[in-house]
């Protein structure tokens, strides 16, 4: 494992070494603001930790893993009252223990980063250099990560994954929703500029394509999760989703809602509508109740006692892991725009704050400075909230590769279990009144300028 991450960071180590070896590395890179490429390195690092905790679920390696002291044969680390089956658990206990060390490295620069108000701070310096040793500090406590004795870590953990999971939900609402409006915004935009035809038959071919997809994700969990006389709880969060989508999407059409958003419509709650429905099946399918949630085995017709042995990516994971991705891109290149008042995603996304004083190519006209300073005079983002994000983004993954189970100590299975049910209902709700939010507020808030 720290081979992988060694291999992974050998370019950065270079950069930090050597001048030449740095210039030789960046010469092929793009111009752009220092803003924009540190926060693409950490989403690089973040991306790089995510796959070596992927690397850890692989069959290959559990023989290896059973070796580590927090295995039930290494009985000198923890209580003998503790059992833990270590042919099932290992890999998601590699990937709680990885997860927090990189979780520890997000806190601990969200720490030094408070109050910094421009890149003339001494810690600047720490915020957009010295990779290889951020890389080598990782991958040293990684490695010290796994003498942690078990004991109750997993569960405990699992708690505080389980609480950054569900916020960083809610910082992914935010994104989506300015992405909805965002991507409203432009093809509006350009279909209005131009009156040409193809853009007026992308936005309602986008459109139907979403509301198709919801339409058909709320049959399929009508069909696999829920029974006739049986089944209330999910049948009370299938239907209640599909109202709240239905509902809003009436609200995005309105004449008072269109008189203040003229480029507000059914594109943007099409995307609300379909994301719903995701948080809707992944609600469901965190439900404990293993009659009425078959998981993914059940669905496609395996056997269902294999989803109580068989550690993994389901389809839940994979959505969840791509939509995760998006949003750390997203947040990572994005710059706020007008969206950003009224989602309150001005923390999140960078301000464009051009290229400082020099003008906007002071990189490009000097052929050596590929990325130039644009935060001398104010930072284009909250550093410290930055890190924060990144560290709840970095529980959400532990979550989301253990399928958001449960390890418990008294069974031999990894189970479902209800808190994480009820996050992702909740999360679901709030992603619906987040959008409506954004709908009303010109409305209601007539002394504010949105645009």
């Amino acid at each position: 494992m720290g081979a992988v991450l060694g291999l992974c960071s050998a370019a950065q180590l270079a950069c930090c070494c050597g001048s030449a070896a740095c210039s030789l590395c960046c010469s092929v890179c793009p111009s752009c603001r220092n803003s924009t490429s540190s926060r693409l390195m950490y989403a690089v690092l973040l991306l790089v930790t995510t796959i070596v905790a992927c690397i850890t679920l692989s069959p290959g390696l559990q023989d290896f893993l059973r070796k580590v002291p927090f295995c039930n044969n290494s009985t000198r680390y923890i209580p003998n009252s503790v059992h833990i089956n270590c042919e099932e658990a290992v890999g998601y206990i590699a990937v709680y223990r990885i997860c927090f060390i990189v979780t520890c490295f997000f806190a601990l620069m969200a720490l030094i980063m408070i109050g910094v108000k421009s890149s003339k701070d001494a810690r600047a310096g720490i915020q957009n250099g010295f990779w290889g040793l951020k890389y080598l500090l990782i991958i040293g406590g990684i490695i010290g990560a796994f003498f942690i004795p078990e004991a109750s870590f997993g569960s405990v953990w699992m708690y505080f994954g389980l609480i950054g999971g569900f916020l960083f939900i809610l910082i992914q609402l935010i994104l989506i929703v300015d992405f909805a409006h965002s991507w409203a915004d432009a093809w509006v935009g350009n279909y209005e500029e131009t009156e040409s035809r193809g853009w007026y038959i992308a936005l309602l071919g986008v459109t139907f394509l979403n509301y198709a997809l919801a339409l058909t994700g709320v049959v399929l969990l009508y069909v696999f999760f829920t029974k006739a006389n049986d089944c209330s709880l999910n049948k009370f969060f299938i239907s209640i989703n599909l109202i709240l989508a239905i509902g809003i999407s009436i609200v995005s059409v309105l004449p008072k809602v269109q008189e203040k958003l003229p480029r507000s419509g059914l594109l943007q709650s099409s995307i609300v509508s379909l994301y719903t429905i995701y948080l809707t099946w992944s609600t469901v399918s965190n439900s404990p109740d293993s009659d009425c949630n078959p998981g993914l085995l059940g669905i496609v017709g395996a056997n269902s006692t294999a989803k109580s042995t068989q550690l993994g990516f389901d389809g839940q994971s994979i959505i969840g892991l791509v939509v995760w991705m998006g949003c750390i891109l997203y947040s990572s290149l994005r710059t706020a725009s007008s969206s950003s008042k009224i989602t309150m995603s001005d923390q999140i996304l960078a301000k464009d704050t051009g290229a400082g004083k020099d003008g906007g190519n002071d990189g490009g006209e000097s052929g050596d400075k590929k990325v130039w300073d644009n935060e001398e005079e104010t930072v284009a983002y909250n550093w410290s909230f930055f890190h924060v994000m990144f560290g709840l983004a970095t529980l959400y993954v532990m979550m989301t590769l253990t399928n958001w189970y449960q390890p418990n100590s008294d069974l031999t299975t990894l189970n479902a279990n209800a808190p994480s049910m009820w996050f992702k209902a909740i999360s679901s709700w709030l992603c619906i009144a987040l959008y409506g939010w954004t709908l009303v507020a010109p409305i209601i808030l007539r002394n504010r300028e949105f645009n």
